[in-house]
């Protein structure tokens, strides 16, 4: 996509926007007047509402070319995520009509101007991407050009595209329909990916698992057929990097919840469970988009929990490649099986931080619902450290404790641990306790309960129901270790 600036309003090519189609304004609060302002003072008069009004909602109406306009409120007193989504709601009666061009006219002081410009690019590059669809008609043409009105000669956009293209990376991947992405296939779009982008690509099978004693992942796999399942690892190793973060993501590509099968209810959507894994890629290609001077180590935990002869089942004991052994109480909470050998093999390269996403328990969208999703760790700092990158970069966390006391839940009388409980009180703070076993050297860590993946409607800047969260804070996260302030930072006034 192509994104024209004019600098300041005096500029303004009266001609090019007389023959503008979409048209988005970004005002300031309590600004006297507005770009096209006979229109909107006819809109507004039209549904007897006072101007004010648009301090609380955007505002659309049609254009007498025929074309459509969106007018917007954007407070510097708000949040990131309080922008970001003010100005999806603001694009999206524009980009539903897919035009190849759209105008935004910015507003504001010259700090608000290059904020609201870059996050302006990074909501529309997210919204008019081409996301999987099977339909037969497919709606033409997408939007291919940008022409900022007000927008600072110095305003670079290079990391607004770079997690719109991370974030969209993360979407696609999880809208696959679940006979496109079983492990196999994810295997060979990871190696394409890895090629592309100059990463280092390492995968271990089953066989190689089954070696190494990952009797955790293993029991979760080995009821699938074919035996496609994989540990992942992927490099970005950039000369200048001084520090090292481990990603790992849980990658079940479907889960059907194996003996303790699902109802048809909770089994649809499952495809999505591979999400963490998802949004790791994400992180991961927007960072080397940045060209960030860190390294990163992608874990990728593949699999499909499947019902079979094989499949594992309710008081098999199991022992990770950690060594612990694993009382099985559940089958459907595989997704802390696969990742606890997968966090084992990342915690043992000592990196500086190791981050796992996995859309892990019910218990934590219980808690949450699906506007926020949950963060736990072994580091106070980090937690509380994590909750605030989020609200810089426009995806909220919440905190939840991590006392060894929950650990009472998890005692077994013939193993080690056990894998969960049969009751479903504080799932999301056990499975945490259980994840912490498989860390070694004392790394730290966090982890990400992904209780918000998906929400009906759209969530902060992405209005389609699947959103990549996690994409954006976790490069916000990395730019952050490298003392670099976030994009939104002057206006969230932190």
């Amino acid at each position: 996509m192509t994104v024209k600036i004019f600098s300041n309003h005096k500029d303004i090519d009266e001609n090019e926007l007389a023959g503008a189609s979409h048209v988005l304004c970004v005002l300031t609060p309590d600004q006297a007047t507005a770009p096209l302002d006979e229109v909107l003072q006819s809109r507004l008069d039209r549904r007897g509402i006072e101007r004010a009004e648009l301090n609380k909602s955007p505002l659309t109406a049609d254009l007498p070319s025929g074309g459509k306009a969106s007018w917007v409120v954007v407070d510097p007193k708000k949040t990131a995520f309080d922008h970001l989504t003010a100005l999806r709601k603001a694009l999206q009666p524009l980009l539903e009509e897919n035009p190849a061009t759209l105008t935004v006219l910015l507003s504001g002081a010259t700090s608000e101007r290059r904020m609201m410009a870059e996050a302006t690019v990074y909501v529309a590059l997210l919204n008019a991407a081409e996301l999987p669809s099977r339909k037969s008609k497919q709606d033409k043409p997408r939007l291919t050009r940008l022409v900022l009105y007000g927008c600072p000669e110095d305003v670079d956009f290079t990391f607004a595209r770079a997690v719109a293209e991370g974030n969209t990376l993360a979407r696609t991947l999880t809208m696959l329909p679940p006979n496109e992405l079983t492990p196999a296939i994810y295997r060979r779009r990871i190696g394409t990916l890895a090629a592309r982008h100059g990463w280092q690509y390492e995968e271990y099978d089953l066989k190689a698992l089954r070696k190494l004693g990952a009797g955790a992942f293993v029991a979760v796999a080995q009821g699938s057929d074919p035996e496609d399942a994989a540990i992942v690892h992927l490099s970005y190793s950039p000369k200048k990097a001084t520090k090292t973060v481990a990603l790992v993501g849980k990658g079940i590509c479907f889960d059907t919840g194996g003996h303790n099968l699902k109802p048809a209810r909770y089994m649809h959507g499952m495809h999505e469970d591979m999400n963490g894994s998802a949004v790791c890629l994400g992180i991961l290609l927007a960072a080397s988009r940045s060209k960030l001077p860190i390294r990163i180590d992608g874990w990728l935990a593949l699999a499909q929990n499947h019902i079979s002869p094989r499949a594992y089942k309710q008081n098999d004991v199991v022992k990770a490649l950690n060594g612990t052994t694993i009382e099985v109480v559940h089958t459907d909470a595989e997704g802390r099986m696969v990742l606890a050998d997968t966090l084992t093999l990342a915690s043992r390269g000592k990196p500086d931080l190791v981050i796992d996403f996995a859309t892990l328990t019910g218990s934590m969208a219980v808690a949450l619902g699906d506007r926020m999703s949950g963060v736990i760790g072994n580091r106070p700092a980090l937690v509380c450290q994590a909750v605030e990158v989020g609200r810089r970069a426009g995806e909220r966390l919440c905190a939840f404790p991590f006392e060894a006391d929950y650990d009472e839940a998890l005692e077994s009388k013939i193993a080690d641990i056990k894998q969960c409980t049969l009751d479903s009180e504080a799932d999301h703070i056990l499975a945490a306790r259980f994840l912490s076993k498989f860390i070694e050297h004392d790394v730290p860590w966090l982890h990400i309960d992904l209780s918000s993946s998906n929400c009906k409607g759209g969530l902060g800047a992405v209005s389609s129901d699947v959103n990549g969260f996690g994409v954006s804070w976790g490069v916000h996260w990395l730019r952050n270790m490298m003392g670099k302030v976030p994009p939104h930072a002057d206006l969230a006034k932190l």
